[in-house]
């Protein structure tokens, strides 16, 4: 490294500043790429001109009041736009499918990494098989299926958020099993044993041993779970039709972007502004679980 340094008129000092600068400089531009998007539609949320363009980051008005505006009329207006009420609905669906998601794919999961029972592999393969083929395929399926169970079960039958958390849940066990069972493998089967010698039972051991060990990547998969499900909006258009069942995606996108008449994008940006806060409050709250959980996966597996 040192000739390497002296061959190209550098000192090793000055090589590895100009190593960081580089290092550096292509941080840089992929920050801006990220937050490229976030800055335009926070841009947008303020120009009271219901367009997604304005001549400036933040839009010349002659009263500053203007730059609220199209919070003030998405939020002053709960009758033509029961925006919390959206707001509720993608918060609660998003948050009991991602405690489903956990709840009963780790179970699952354990199951397939320490037992060994008939059929087992080719589950295994039929799961990841079926995560292959696009949800819109299986969507005429669902939407019968919602339909034929609401009739004997209404609560979770179609255009309710029950039937719509039954199907996210169904939708996301395959993937999220292999997730967890990767990790599980990566568990030693000491723990176990050594448990069951101490007269733990088969369940005792999942709840005091595995689950403790696990716990970094059971929270990563419910957060993830529950930013794609708040973001999620075909399967909700499609299973949902009463406005008061609407998540914020399908309000959004109904009123202010399918209009008959004209697209409000400035609504349609306020509305996105606010519906990031859940997802970044979660975020936060759980950066170190996130990390901790994403790094342990990867030193495991």
């Amino acid at each position: 490294m040192v000739t390497y340094a002296q061959d190209s008129g550098l000192t090793l000092k000055q090589r590895r500043r100009l190593e960081s600068l580089v290092r550096y400089a292509i941080l840089s531009v992929l920050v801006v790429f990220a937050l490229f998007p976030v800055l335009w539609i926070v841009s947008a949320s303020l120009n009271p001109l219901q367009s997604m363009a304005s001549q400036s980051l933040i839009p010349n008005v002659s009263d500053p009041a203007l730059l609220l505006k199209n919070y003030t009329d998405l939020l002053g207006n709960p009758d033509r736009y029961p925006f919390f009420r959206w707001l509720l609905n993608s918060t609660l669906v998003a948050s009991v499918t991602a405690i489903g998601i956990v709840t009963i794919t780790a179970p699952a999961a354990y199951a397939f990494s320490r037992f060994n029972f008939k059929g087992r592999r080719n589950l295994l393969l039929f799961m990841l098989l079926v995560q292959v083929f696009p949800n819109l395929l299986a969507m005429v399926s669902i939407f019968l299926m919602l339909q034929q169970l609401g009739v004997y079960l209404p609560f979770i039958g179609f255009n309710t958020p029950g039937g719509l958390i039954l199907v996210y849940i169904g939708g996301a066990m395959g993937t999220n099993i292999w997730l967890m069972k990767g990790f599980f493998d990566s568990i030693p089967r000491e723990l176990d044993e050594a448990a069951l010698v101490d007269g733990a039972t088969i369940l005792q051991t999942y709840i005091r041993i595995i689950l403790p060990a696990a716990r970094p990547i059971l929270i990563v998969i419910g957060v993830l779970s529950f930013v794609g499900i708040f973001n999620e909006f075909v399967l909700a258009r499609v299973l949902l039709r009463d406005k008061e069942t609407w998540t914020l995606m399908v309000g959004l996108y109904v009123n202010f972007v399918s209009s008959n008449f004209a697209n409000q994008w400035g609504l349609f940006a306020a509305g996105a502004v606010i519906g990031m806060l859940p997802t970044l409050i979660v975020y936060l709250l759980l950066q170190d679980q996130i990390a901790s959980g994403t790094t342990a996966g990867a030193v495991k597996g």
